[in-house]
């Protein structure tokens, strides 16, 4: 893998434009998207080498961590979903292409020692005519830094890779959840491998280092959640009549804003839909004093903003929350900004979770939930105060929520209510549902806040949705 450092400095722009066919944006060929030095945004070919080479730090010599790349899934004849690479796969590679794989093999106690394979889909004139440049073999070398790179057909040298280790680092249900002709091809002769190995799970070795973001992580996360943050202060101040209008309006805004795609199926919920946590139809109309609960946010380089406002949107309502909803927002966001001013090294996201549902069972009797009981206000607050955020929306780390936070860690903070059509509740609040997020990165001196410019003080909403009714 130490070879592999020497294309890292590699002199750009040796081959023109017109020469390079690759299967994703690289600085050669997309400098307007890909900054010299790096092989997805913001994030080098040095730091992905690092990646690899802390792989190989926690496994024995003669050993070898196999991750299968994600396929193309089809939803019926040649008509495809959206493709999505395994995250472990894009974590180790920046490679973006299906049917791939990677083997980092640990030959001696130097990091000299560490080799770098891919295996990729060939150059193949007839199927770049319907389905776009793939980078090839040559490729995987040049941009990406393998020390060897193979066709992804090509199973002899798969198979002479891993019998040559004594100790396998491979997740089973990598195998298992990828059906491509590659994994196919691979699985049958690889379990039969296995059986013969030392088999180690590589998830332990991911999930430690993924749940740690590096600067230029945070940084990339940052910018997804600055466009993610920008698309919602536009919508504010915008009218829309229906969940799906809305929706349309966010997502474009996040892909002009530079977003790759959107982070995830939004949850455009008017009024009482917001009842459902997970709601994700978006095809109401909004009603005459209805509030919009809306999670969303744009993925950028690979990294995911997750965002959530609650803001009013009927036409009856002139761009301001009623009393009751002001009431209630207001409780939600106490508990959100006490919640992140928590966020150290000091508290796990229990601490946390445990400090919301205190708050807001406070804050609800404040506002005129007379008599609550805790258990009545994890009835309202039914969800976790938040997750690890990162290439995944549910990003790694989850299993241990009552492990301290680490510097580095990025999550989420986003307290909810939800009130019921329950006679238990008073009226004024029942259809109402209310979530605020946002994504917090935890730092040497406690936590930065990464989607900070997303308005959420009622002050600050209202002076722009007012500006939806003023014509």
């Amino acid at each position: 893998m130490i070879r592999a450092l020497k294309n890292l400095n590699r002199l750009q722009g040796v081959r023109s434009r017109s020469t390079l066919a690759t299967g994703q944006p690289l600085f050669e060929t997309r400098p307007h998207l890909i900054k010299n030095g790096d092989i997805t945004p913001g994030i080098p070919a040095l730091e992905y080498f690092e990646r690899r080479l802390r792989v190989a730090d926690a496994m024995p010599v003669k050993s070898c961590a196999v991750v299968m790349g994600a396929t193309t899934k089809y939803r019926s004849g040649p008509v495809f979903y959206d493709f999505h690479q395994n995250p472990d796969f894009f974590y180790l590679s920046g490679f973006l292409e299906p049917e791939s794989a990677l083997i980092i093999e640990k030959t001696g106690s130097n990091p000299d020692d560490v080799v770098f394979h891919m295996f990729v889909p060939p150059k193949d004139p007839q199927a770049e005519l319907w389905g776009g440049a793939r980078t090839g073999e040559k490729g995987a070398k040049d941009f990406f830094n393998a020390d060897e790179a193979y066709s992804n057909n090509n199973l002899m040298a798969f198979k002479k890779i891993v019998e040559r280790n004594d100790t396998v680092y491979h997740d089973s249900s990598d195998v298992k959840n990828v059906a491509s002709l590659f994994t196919e091809t691979v699985e049958t002769p690889l379990t039969r491998m296995l059986k013969q190995k030392l088999v180690s799970p590589l998830s332990p070795i991911m999930t430690k280092l993924r749940a740690v973001k590096s600067p230029k992580e945070i940084a990339v996360m940052r910018a997804a959640g600055s466009v993610s943050a920008n698309a919602y202060n536009a919508a504010y101040a915008n009218p829309f009549s229906t969940e799906k209008e809305l929706q349309v309006y966010l997502e474009s805004l996040f892909l002009l804003g530079g977003c790759d795609k959107p982070a995830y199926v939004p949850v455009i919920a008017g009024g009482a839909n917001a009842l459902s946590i997970h709601y994700t139809r978006n095809d109401d109309k909004f009603g005459k004093n209805d509030l919009v609960l809306v999670d969303a946010g744009g993925q950028f380089g690979g990294y995911c903003a997750d965002i959530s406002r609650t803001w009013p949107v009927g036409k009856e309502s002139e761009g301001k929350f009623s009393e009751p909803q002001r009431d209630l927002y207001e409780a939600v966001l106490d508990v959100q900004k006490q919640c992140i001013k928590e966020c150290s090294t000091d508290k796990s996201i229990n601490d946390i979770h445990e400090i919301s549902v205190r708050k807001l069972h406070k804050n609800l009797q404040n506002v005129g939930f007379d008599g609550i009981t805790l258990n009545q206000t994890q009835t309202l607050y039914p969800h976790y105060i938040g997750h690890h955020l990162g290439i995944d929306l549910h990003d790694v780390g989850k299993s241990n929520r009552r492990a301290n936070l680490q510097v580095g860690n990025v999550i989420t903070i986003e307290p909810g209510v939800y009130v019921p059509y329950d006679d238990k509740f008073p009226k004024a609040f029942q259809g109402i549902g209310i979530r605020i997020e946002d994504n917090v990165a935890i730092t040497d001196k406690g936590y930065s806040v990464l989607t900070e410019e997303c308005l959420k003080e009622v002050d600050d909403i209202e002076e722009l949705t007012q500006l939806a009714y003023m014509n």
